[in-house]
């Protein structure tokens, strides 16, 4: 994939142009601001961030942003993972909320670029459901499970299908491919699918992982219907935690990370806690921990690129 060139980092700076060209973008973008006063920096624009799925969650988020601080929030919907971070790249957003640390870094490592998570908001673990059967302990020799294709939502799958007893490794990596999977050994098979179709192939396959935005809008319920997944809250998961990003030269912006500070209060958390089924874990990670966490994920995706 090219790099994405960056645009300059002032907001205000950005011309009457581009915003007007995003109004007439058809990448399923779906804004709800109105271009009023933003308040606190002056400007005519709002803050735009950029979602994927978007639920009651970003609407109370940019709610309480301007009750709080004065400040207009525009979240844009995207329905495809692969958009946001190229729009904040390119200036088209202020803000990205939608992925977590090693999302981030596999990102940033692929396309050359340096995007900064500043503020964590939350872990939700990753669920195994099946139409089929009704405990892990069901599935059968040869059962297939579908996952998600990206790089590292896969290796979490795999991780986490390994940890249920489903599969074996050949060894011990933190990013397991399908390629490390003992299939000897292993109870079930793995078929990488795009995450969107996740949910459809739970019509075909034994078993499907599926996360929580794709399995809410299905009316899928973690608590009730998964099967097993795995543990948001252990040390190891936290390059899964979610968080708010902005480009490297607006990682310093005081009045952002006053705006992304807002998630923990506490109707946010409680607003998370129902869109999650109950399962979000809130993360408030100081800046000099996510950046290391950041830092060593792309160490070491950069190094297995090498090999």
């Amino acid at each position: 994939m090219p790099t994405t060139p960056h645009a300059p980092s002032s907001r205000t700076g950005r011309s009457t142009a581009v915003v007007a060209g995003l109004t007439a973008l058809t990448l399923g973008l779906a804004s709800c601001g109105d271009n009023g006063d933003n308040g606190g920096d002056g400007t005519d624009e709002p803050i735009r961030i950029g979602v994927t799925n978007q639920d009651e969650t970003n609407q109370e988020f940019a709610e309480l942003a301007q009750e709080e601080l004065g400040l207009e929030v525009e979240i844009v919907n995207f329905g495809d993972y692969n958009q946001p971070n190229p729009a904040l790249a390119n200036g088209d957003l202020d803000a990205n909320w939608f992925q977590h640390i090693a999302y981030l870094a596999d990102y940033n490592v692929n396309n050359d670029d340096d995007l900064t998570m500043v503020a964590t908001t939350e872990a939700v673990p990753l669920p195994l459901y099946s139409e089929e059967y009704d405990d892990v302990e069901e599935f059968q020799d040869g059962d297939t499970v579908a996952i998600p294709n990206d790089e590292i939502n896969q290796a979490r799958a795999i991780l986490m299908l390994a940890a249920a007893d489903l599969l074996e490794l050949t060894e011990d990596v933190p990013q397991p491919r399908p390629s490390d999977i003992d299939e000897e050994a292993s109870l079930v098979e793995v078929e990488p699918i795009d995450a969107a179709q996740t949910v459809n192939a739970l019509q075909s396959v034994e078993g499907s992982v599926i996360n929580n935005s794709f399995a809410n809008d299905a009316g899928l319920n973690p608590q009730a219907d998964a099967l097993t997944q795995d543990d948001p809250e252990d040390a190891e998961a936290f390059p899964y935690s979610n968080g708010f990003v902005v480009r490297a030269e607006d990682s310093e912006d005081e009045q952002l990370r006053e705006l992304f500070e807002l998630y923990h209060d506490e109707r946010i958390l409680e607003s998370a806690q129902e869109v999650s089924g109950g399962t979000s874990v809130p993360v408030d990670a100081p800046f000099e921990e996510i950046q290391e966490a950041s830092e060593e994920y792309e160490d070491f995706l950069a190094g297995e690129d090498d090999q």
